[in-house]
């Protein structure tokens, strides 16, 4: 992954059209996490779900869930506000909270970071390193989360296609109109000629 939050393969031999698959915010809702993850096994993808410390403490069983159907889980903090605004204590405390509550419940803590908003500084890049994470934000947002694609998976999909690029680094959320859009989204890149890539094989040092 470079600066900008993108893709690279490590060597030549690699295929440069691949885009990583992200979902923010959850979770939240079992029907919703399922049909994404049948999606994502109907595709053979994998992507990381990047959760919240508070969400999980409610509903430990659906990042278990997620867990045990080999998906990825990554750090979003443990609420969702603007970590920048915070001191730097107050937000590391955010980033070693979920660790601490995801390793309780899979055994393991999470390898990837993403700050709520995209909002973070230097201090907090430092404390999400010292867990050993790979700190990013996106290169491709679906602008889901926007009130333009309410209910609208066409423009889920148009905003995703709209900044399509080697290496992109989607962002999306557990919401019914991505839900109801995965299926034709990977459907559509694929016929592009993407594959997608497998966090774990992601190095967790920048470029």
């Amino acid at each position: 992954m470079n600066s900008s939050y993108v893709i690279k393969p490590n060597d030549e031999s690699t295929p440069a059209k691949v885009v990583l698959l992200t979902f923010d915010d959850g979770p939240k809702d079992e029907k919703m996490i399922n049909s994404l993850m049948d999606t994502l096994d109907k595709h053979h993808a994998k992507a990381i779900f990047f959760v919240n410390g508070n969400r999980v403490k409610r509903q430990p069983k659906l990042l278990k869930m997620i867990y045990d159907r080999d998906q990825i889980i990554g750090n979003h903090a443990w609420d969702h506000e603007d970590l920048q605004k915070m001191s730097s204590s107050e937000a590391k405390k955010q980033v070693t909270d979920v660790q601490q509550i995801v390793k309780d419940i899979i055994g393991e803590k999470p390898q990837f970071f993403r700050p709520p908003f995209g909002s973070g500084n230097e201090a907090l890049k430092d404390a999400v390193k010292e867990e050993g994470m790979l700190y990013m934000t996106w290169s491709n947002g679906s602008l889901d989360w926007d009130k333009s694609t309410k209910n609208r998976p066409d423009k889920v999909i148009q905003n995703v296609l709209d900044q399509l690029h080697p290496g992109s680094n989607i962002l999306m959320h557990e919401l019914p109109w991505t839900v109801d859009a995965l299926e034709e989204l990977l459907t559509l890149l694929e016929k592009k000629g993407y594959s997608f890539v497998d966090p774990r094989a992601i190095d967790l040092q920048s470029r």
